[in-house]
């Protein structure tokens, strides 16, 4: 295994390691997790705070990953899968878990979620015919948006809070609306491709 897959399998244990820290129910078991009182209504419980730490770690690799292998000619098919995996893995996780917790609004994974899969489904699709779909510019922006919107999440909005500006909220807003704007983009942009094995699979059919 090359020092890119290396990392990205990295990235997918540490992200084993924050889903862990996230649901495990330290107060049930007698583990006391420091609390900060900041005011009536902010209360920090620093487990959250390192979840944060691991999820800026995990986003770190996902650039380092792609850099090292592109820089070294590292750029495998394998190591393509394992980095979307791990991808998924990590902010999925994250985001059906503050879902649950009542941090974000359950709509946002929702939308995140079955948008990847449709996405995957029409790269799935796409890859049967000899066609590599790269990200979209849209798809980029939407990625850096939510990872920043989860980061400062699991900060409690931090310094934002302080002064009643949910950019957090904002971010993670953005980020599902592109998700919504970038998956029809891919389905604008392969449709064809779709429509065109749909016929082939109903002539088999038939």
């Amino acid at each position: 295994m090359n020092l890119p897959n290396k990392i990205t399998m990295f990235r997918i244990y540490i992200t084993i390691l924050l889903i862990i820290i996230l649901v495990f129910p330290f107060d049930s078991t007698g583990i006391n997790i420091p609390r900060l009182f900041v005011s009536e209504a902010l209360v920090i419980d620093f487990k959250y705070i390192i979840a944060g730490v691991i999820f800026v770690i995990a986003a770190a690799t996902d650039f380092l990953d792609g850099v090292i292998a592109r820089k070294t000619n590292q750029v495998t098919d394998f190591g393509k899968m394992l980095d979307a995996i791990a991808d998924k893995i990590l902010v999925n996780s994250v985001l059906i878990i503050l879902a649950a917790f009542g941090f974000i609004h359950p709509i946002i994974p929702v939308i995140i979620v079955s948008r990847d899969a449709v996405v995957n489904a029409i790269k799935s699709v796409s890859s049967t015919k000899g066609n590599v779909i790269a990200a979209s510019v849209l798809g980029k922006i939407k990625t850096i948006t939510l990872m920043t919107g989860i980061t400062l999440t699991l900060f409690y909005n931090l310094p934002f809070e302080l002064y009643n500006l949910r950019v957090s909220d904002f971010l993670l807003l953005i980020a599902t609306i592109l998700s919504v704007i970038s998956g029809y983009q891919y389905y604008e942009d392969h449709k064809n491709i779709i429509k065109e094995q749909a016929k082939e699979e109903e002539k088999v059919l038939n």
